[in-house]
């Protein structure tokens, strides 16, 4: 065969330490981690490896399958996942991802473990879900001490032992939580799932969960109906006595993106379950799981931006139109920088929040959290897929092209926002917060103001805030556009006190004093775009 043209002018692949970030890097010395850094770096090459992206593509194109019956005709309700799939999961419970920070003294241990999750979340992100899960239930299970107790070591273990059987024989479990329903969605409290007691210390739970995220899940925290109200429970899929669980699996929900992950609709069959926490109190139980995953959905966001501004940056700067690099034509670089820009404040400010849940002793850090927490989780995730579609529009037609990979990032950005809450239950949560504990208020501006005088556009736009706020009329209809302004006056803070200073600038400019359009790439004349970009490059 002759040959008809010589191919030229293409990127080449993407390797390289995904843990070489700047904003990543800071953010760990700041919060008392840094000891965690060469392990970090250890995670960040083997994410930008050659093998580990081949791996999180193949996952998502070889999606799970739900087998209910054996051969036999047996009822089994298991999900079959490719090899790939069970490697990610090693990579990531043997770096402790899933919870080994909770037994773990050192200080700034869970900063650590956010800094891997942003990190290993670059591979691929469906399989990040159970290691959420896992790493939140700890906390909601020490409700019950003898619980925590039983499942704690193993749910912290740094070995993945996959497969259905009894928990105490395993070396280590994951953990997943059920609790939306047809009738209710956000609204759990509209569940209709009943727990009867069963006089032996169980209870035996009847209905149907609506969405049940990866049901091969060794254990799972769920909300059902008791004779005392809503309450917690949590069910092993395999009982004491080795039989399975009557934990029914319907089907596999076909989903936009986190392809790669199993989210099933299941039913209780008289399923046992133990009571976690009081009867009748079964969301403030499981609130402490929720709090933890949406940190993870913001530190989710925070990566598949990173991922997305990294990529765009990588391909402007190998690829040549109209007689020179696309990262040399200004308006390219004008948008470049506004994608680094985002990315880099959704990186710090995740970063800091995680920092918040290693100082628990320090009850303005917690309060701090309560508030910052809820306010980040609706504006980091809500950023993620407008930028995903701007970085993979950097790409121009090779960017639609599911083997660039960003189609993949662009399906996936979503879910953030929607995971815990979408965008009004969030911004809501943050008006509540404000309502019932006041002092998280006065911590959320405590931390704010540790940028005062450092640029006067960022002072102005706290002001406003307070203004907004001092203003209780209309405050629900109004909550998306406080919180977002909540969300940004914090960003910009943490950037002027320890962010790069061209990306500061930009923010503040943008941001705040309304030198900006609609779309990025609207960057102001004078903008460092050539330092801003040079983050993103590796």
């Amino acid at each position: 065969m002759s040959t008809t043209h010589e191919v030229t002018n293409q990127v080449p692949p993407l390797v390289y330490d995904v843990a070489a970030d700047p904003a990543l890097l800071s953010a760990l010395d700041r919060a008392d981690a840094g000891w965690a850094a060469e392990e970090i770096h250890e995670l960040g090459r083997l994410a930008g490896s050659e093998h580990a992206q081949e791996q999180g593509r193949i996952v998502n194109e070889n999606e799970p399958v739900l087998r209910t019956h054996d051969r036999y005709g047996h009822r089994i309700d298991e999900v079959e996942f490719h090899p790939y799939w069970h490697e990610l999961m090693t990579v990531a419970v043997s770096h402790g991802l899933q919870g080994a920070p909770w037994r773990d003294s050192r200080a700034g241990a869970h900063a650590a473990r956010a800094a891997k999750l942003y990190v290993w979340g670059q591979v691929e992100a469906g399989h990040t879900c159970p290691i959420s899960m896992t790493y939140a239930a700890i906390p909601a299970l020490r409700a019950t001490p003898e619980l925590a107790e039983k499942y704690e070591p193993l749910l912290a273990a740094t070995e993945y032992d996959f497969g259905l059987r009894e928990p105490s024989t395993k070396r280590g479990l994951i953990a997943g939580m059920s609790m939306t329903e047809k009738q209710g969605g956000s609204d759990v409290r509209a569940n209709t799932t009943t727990a009867t007691p069963a006089g032996d210390g169980s209870y035996r739970l009847v209905g149907h969960k609506w969405f049940t995220s990866a049901p091969m899940s060794d254990l799972f925290l769920t909300l059902a109906q008791a004779p005392g109200g809503l309450s917690c429970f949590v069910l092993p899929r395999v009982l004491p006595d080795g039989t399975r669980n009557p934990i029914r699996l319907q089907r596999l929900k076909d989903k936009l993106g986190n392809r790669s992950n199993a989210s099933s609709e299941i039913e209780y069959e008289n399923a046992v379950g133990w009571l976690v926490g009081e009867e009748g109190r079964g969301v403030r139980t499981i609130i402490e799981m929720v709090n933890n995953t949406r940190l993870d959905c913001a530190l989710g966001s925070a990566s598949s931006m990173r991922l997305g501004a990294v990529r765009a940056v990588h391909h402007a700067t190998h690829r040549h139109a109209f007689g020179k690099a696309l990262v040399d034509q200004p308006l390219m670089a004008n948008v470049l920088a506004d994608l680094v820009v985002e990315s880099d404040a959704a990186a710090t400010v995740s970063l800091r929040l995680a920092a918040a849940g290693d100082r628990t002793g320090d009850a303005q850090e917690q309060a701090f959290r309560r508030l910052g927490l809820a306010v980040t989780k609706y504006w980091v995730c809500k950023r993620a897929p407008v930028h995903a579609a701007e970085a993979l529009e950097c790409f121009g037609g090779n960017g639609y092209v599911e083997e660039s990979g960003m189609p993949r990032l662009y399906r996936e950005a979503p879910l953030m926002s929607i995971w815990e809450g979408s965008g009004n239950v969030a911004a809501l949560d943050a008006l509540r917060a404000m309502a019932r504990q006041p002092e998280s208020v006065a911590a959320f501006f405590s931390e704010v103001e540790q940028a005062s005088g450092g640029d006067a556009r960022l002072d102005d736009a706290v002001d406003r805030l307070k203004k907004e706020l001092s203003d209780p009329d209309g405050l629900e209809f109004r909550a998306r556009r406080v919180v977002e302004s909540m969300a940004l006056v914090l960003q910009g803070s943490l950037l002027v006190r320890h962010g790069d200073r061209a990306v500061a600038d930009a923010f503040c400019a943008t941001r705040f004093a309304g030198d900006w359009g609609l779309a990025f790439g609207t960057l102001p004349a004078g903008t460092d775009t050539s330092a801003i970009i040079d983050r993103a490059r590796v």
